[in-house]
């Protein structure tokens, strides 16, 4: 396989910020469409516990830069790029554990929706229930149902996305940098979250790639 790209480096959870709905140019469509359909064919049919946790773990490891080089620059129309989002929330969530639950704690508890419901986190919400949840979701879109993962996964974006825009709110006296962090990230929290409800609509309906 030609590597005429770039490998994209996974840094730690501030390249959620530019990273997460990123739709340049990348890797061939066509080899990302055959990539995560062979992938998600082949942990169906075999339904083994160990490949599932395999799959799962990806997003944890080295082997993210893989995924990245082949997915991260497909659209939300394509299985390739649903798969890679849900990978992504998974990275972050491990990179910044407590971030990330703040974030949890304060969105869900201004969410006037049943994305909590939705979304599923046991509480208390802590930064190990908060991975838990997404590597749950990640089992989920390959043993399950895809569209009831990816919509799990657009109720925690949503969530997440009124977390960091609270959380934003209360640092914009106090530190106007992070203050701007916080809000670009909630702005891509709500990217993901239409992303992934767009993903869902399409797997239903047949229009996935």
């Amino acid at each position: 396989m030609s590597r005429e790209h770039p490998r994209p480096v996974l840094l730690p959870s501030y390249s959620f910020d530019w990273l997460i709905g990123s739709d340049e140019p990348g890797a061939s469509h066509r080899i990302a469409q055959e990539t995560s359909w062979a992938l998600l064919d082949r942990v169906r049919k075999g339904a083994d516990p160990v490949i599932v946790e395999r799959v799962v773990q990806l997003a944890s490891g080295s082997g993210l830069n893989d995924i990245a080089e082949l997915w991260a620059h497909q659209g939300a129309h394509s299985l390739a790029g649903v798969l890679w989002r849900l990978y992504l929330l998974r990275r972050v969530a491990g990179a910044d554990p407590e971030l990330t639950a703040e974030l949890y704690r304060r969105g869900a508890a201004i969410a006037v929706t049943i994305d909590p419901i939705v979304a599923g986190v046991a509480e208390p919400a802590t930064p190990a229930s908060i991975t838990e949840l997404c590597d749950t979701i990640l089992r989920g879109a390959f043993t399950g149902d895809l569209g009831d993962a990816l919509e799990r996964a657009a109720s925690y974006c949503r969530i997440m996305s009124l977390g960091a825009a609270d959380l934003a709110d209360s640092r914009d006296n106090n530190d106007d940098e992070h203050a701007a962090m916080l809000t670009t990230r909630a702005l891509r929290y709500s990217t993901f979250a239409h992303d992934l409800h767009g993903g869902a609509t399409r797997w239903r309906d047949g229009t996935l790639e």
